[in-house]
């Protein structure tokens, strides 16, 4: 196994290509301000992401140019998710955020629009996102937080190897309003080799 080495991180990151398990994981490109346009639309999709809730053109250009951004500036690594054999199409985002990779951790964040969902598309995303998290950059913590009722995005979690592990109580301001949050977890030392 790969040692962790922070200076794996230092900007600009390479969003890679990864595919496996009925997905297909690539970089934003200008191609997707559809999927950005169908994702803005959705009630939930903004709230919990940088998504613009009200969708132009120059909106969506500007989401996908924040999202190189990220790459560039060692942000993180923003994903698009698309179904294998159809890696043009976007139908949801996931990303690998490294703003806490000081303290050994990465925290992950996902979506899929709704035309997409059941799918099990973004469990699978996870699980590609996780491999590359353990294989290639050694990361020795990854978390992720959802909020109680969204029962989905919990069996999405559990479904890519995560435990919950606390309850936090208004832990993210989310329209207004603090919202409590699971805890999800997994931890290099623990994964399979």
């Amino acid at each position: 196994m790969r040692p962790f080495d922070l200076s794996v991180f230092d900007g600009p990151l390479r969003v890679p290509e990864l595919e496996g398990d009925g997905v297909h994981l690539r970089a934003f490109r200008t191609s997707d301000l559809a999927l950005v346009r169908e994702a803005s639309h959705d009630p939930f999709i903004p709230s919990i992401s940088s998504i613009p809730r009200r969708y132009s053109d120059d909106e969506g250009r500007a989401f996908i140019e924040r999202q190189h951004e990220r790459a560039e500036g060692g942000h993180g690594f923003p994903f698009v998710i698309a179904r294998a054999g159809e890696p043009g199409h976007g139908v949801g985002a996931i990303g690998l955020w490294l703003r806490e990779i000081d303290s050994g951790r990465a925290s992950l964040g996902y979506w899929v629009v709704p035309g997409a969902r059941g799918a099990n598309l973004a469990a699978a995303a996870l699980r590609r996102v996780v491999a590359f998290a353990f294989g290639e950059l050694a990361i020795p913590r990854l978390h992720l937080f959802v909020e109680p009722w969204n029962v989905a995005s919990i069996r999405t979690a559990e479904a890519a190897g995560f435990e919950r592990e606390a309850l936090l109580r208004g832990w993210e301001r989310v329209e207004g309003t603090q919202r409590d949050a699971y805890c999800f977890v997994r931890l290099l030392e623990e994964a399979a080799p």
